[in-house]
């Protein structure tokens, strides 16, 4: 009897050459722009003139990379190795599984935030990520309070509880605002135990002389924002494993913005998640600044003296876009929420996550990036999202 062969499945062409080279400048427009006109255009003009200083905050940080022949040289170089990669869509060869570390308690300093009547410590451990590139394993570990990966971890006394971590957007690292502007003790009074993380090059991982947190994120040029977003991944899943063997019966994530786009990239890397909820995400970097000031020119300047093409940057940061990857999380675990006027992370942008994992649910507020209308509302929805999907684990485990 012939055995019939089947032809290998023909993958689709990868994200970033079927998305529009003009995606960047593309009108936004969500169903809540008619129901809130005043809202949604009001606070995107408000983002507009925001996004400005942030624009000009990372020009300044990536600048001095590319004004050297050298530099260049070598971005285009870097740039085509994190490609290759990409282009594999091997999840598992780019997210390389952290080995087992020893995660330390620490009190938290006398003049730091502490949460009132809520039990917490600082965790902290020594990042074992070594860079995928290993031509800048050198430069990348010269940044010596980056090695040490730190979160403040709230816990209930009477064991672990299920967990949500929250991990902070760029630049604004602040344990104080993160726990006040997202209502994080609601969630604790309401039976989760929290642990907000720091992202690589951010609050006390950034170095004294960086001008702000999250300088050394862009400092090294692109191929150092790749390696930072890995390491970032790798200190995340290292939380992971220390709460689920501290006994926490499920954990979940959530973030703004940067700390959306990390959230959207753990839902391809650890299907143990028991929600993942990213808020503003992220999901083409170069994209998204093309469209800001002074950024935009900054990449026009770039291409110029590199020869390196909007595509190629895209192809070339791709290996940690969620977009390049399907997710080892169910989608259905998966709630990303969007601001309909947000002008940091357009609307396009989130639509554009939500059809790659078409499964997954979306929350449109009428705010903006920062200014949050409408905040009560999504936050009662993740409240609700959360418990289901936690008890839908426990159902499940109970099965098995």
């Amino acid at each position: 009897m012939s055995q019939t062969i089947l032809p290998p499945v023909k993958q689709s062409p990868p994200w970033w050459l079927t998305l529009p080279e003009d995606f960047y400048c593309q009108s936004d427009g969500t169903e809540l722009d008619g129901e809130y006109p005043l809202k949604v255009y009001g606070t995107a003009i408000m983002d507009r003139m925001m996004r400005t200083g942030l624009g000009v905050m990372i020009s300044g940080a990536l600048l001095p990379q590319f004004l050297i022949g050298e530099g260049m040289a070598r971005e285009r170089e870097h740039m085509n190795f994190y490609a290759g990669l990409a282009e594999s869509r091997e999840v598992d060869d780019v997210f390389i599984p952290p080995p087992k570390v020893n995660v330390e308690t620490h009190k938290i300093g006398r003049f730091s935030y502490k949460p009132k009547n809520i039990p917490a410590v600082e965790l902290r451990f020594t990042s074992p990520f070594t860079p995928l590139n290993p031509d800048l394993t050198d430069s990348y570990l010269s940044y010596k309070r980056n090695r040490t990966a730190s979160a403040q971890y709230w816990s209930h006394p009477d064991g672990p509880r299920p967990t949500l971590i929250f991990v902070h957007g760029v630049v604004e690292s602040s344990y104080a605002f993160n726990s006040l502007f997202f209502s994080l003790s609601s969630f604790y009074n309401n039976g989760y135990d929290i642990l907000l993380m720091i992202q690589p090059f951010h609050g006390s991982r950034a170095e004294p002389c960086h001008p702000f947190s999250g300088y050394g994120l862009f400092a090294g040029g692109f191929s150092q924002l790749n390696e930072g977003m890995l390491q970032a991944v790798s200190d995340a899943r290292v939380f992971i494993e220390y709460l689920f063997e501290r006994g926490a019966p499920h954990v979940g994530i959530s973030g703004l913005s940067l700390g959306g786009y990390l959230s959207s990239i753990m839902a391809v890397v650890e299907p143990r998640l028991a929600f993942c909820i990213p808020n503003s995400p992220l999901v083409s970097p170069v994209d998204t600044v093309r469209s800001w000031q002074p950024t935009g020119a900054l990449m026009d300047l770039i291409g110029k003296r590199t020869g390196l093409t909007p595509m190629d940057l895209r192809r070339g940061l791709a290996i940690h876009s969620p977009l390049s990857y399907q997710p080892k999380l169910d989608p259905e675990r998966v709630m990303i929420i969007g601001g309909a006027g947000d002008r940091f992370t357009p609307p396009r942008f989130v639509r554009l996550l939500h059809a790659h994992w078409p499964e997954s649910h979306l929350h449109w507020f009428p705010g903006n990036h920062l200014v949050h209308l409408g905040q009560s509302e999504y936050l009662k929805l993740m409240q609700l999202f959360m418990d289901r999907h936690c008890q839908a684990v426990t159902m499940d485990a109970g099965d098995i």
